[in-house]
């Protein structure tokens, strides 16, 4: 299913790509596996090539779905829940998922979250590994070096607030996120 050079997407990892595909001796069962490098954190992971799909591993997305996702970054944010420990295991199981419309809108809640209310610490690293490994698979699919494509991200984004904040204060400064709120 997966050659060696396919570009894909490891949920929770981020985007790579396939080097090698090989049989080894594992336990004592001998199976296909994938060696893929993970552009984000500069992992390499051996993926069963059998297992890749129930992994998750997924091709890069294309040009269609590049501005799908965009379009949600560009949506208005979904109510979160209000307990940040509750918010945090809701977006990081997102992220788990592998779907990159579901990162998309994590990306997107903790943009509008740190422009309206700022983050908790754990939220603040969720949002910076969420912008990354969304950014290694835009990276790919928009055929991007890895910082032009850090960059691409963070302008939209910046872009975004801009509008929203301008928004905000022309409706009066209210917010639709919720108004009381747990600290870390």
């Amino acid at each position: 299913m997966f050659e060696v050079g396919d570009k894909v997407v490891y949920p929770h990892h981020g985007a790579g790509v396939v080097e090698k595909k090989e049989h080894r001796e594992v336990l004592g069962q001998k199976r296909e596996y994938l060696t893929i490098t993970i552009l984000y954190n500069e992992m390499t992971v051996m993926v069963p090539a059998e297992n890749a799909e129930a992994a998750g591993l997924r091709p890069v997305i294309d040009e269609k779905t590049v501005k799908e996702v965009l379009a949600v970054l560009k949506d208005d944010g979904t109510q979160m829940p209000k307990n940040w420990n509750r918010r945090f295991k809701h977006n990081r199981d997102k992220i788990k998922t592998g779907d990159v419309f579901e990162l998309a809108e994590v990306v997107r809640n903790l943009s509008i979250r740190d422009l309206d209310k700022g983050l908790s610490t754990g939220e603040k690293q969720m949002f910076g590994r969420a912008k990354k490994i969304l950014a290694s698979e835009l990276m790919y699919a928009c055929d991007m070096e890895e910082q032009e494509a850090i960059d691409f991200l963070e302008n939209l984004l910046e872009n975004i607030s801009g509008d929203r904040g301008e928004a905000r204060v022309n409706a009066g400064g209210t917010s639709d996120f919720d108004e009381d709120d747990d600290q870390e």
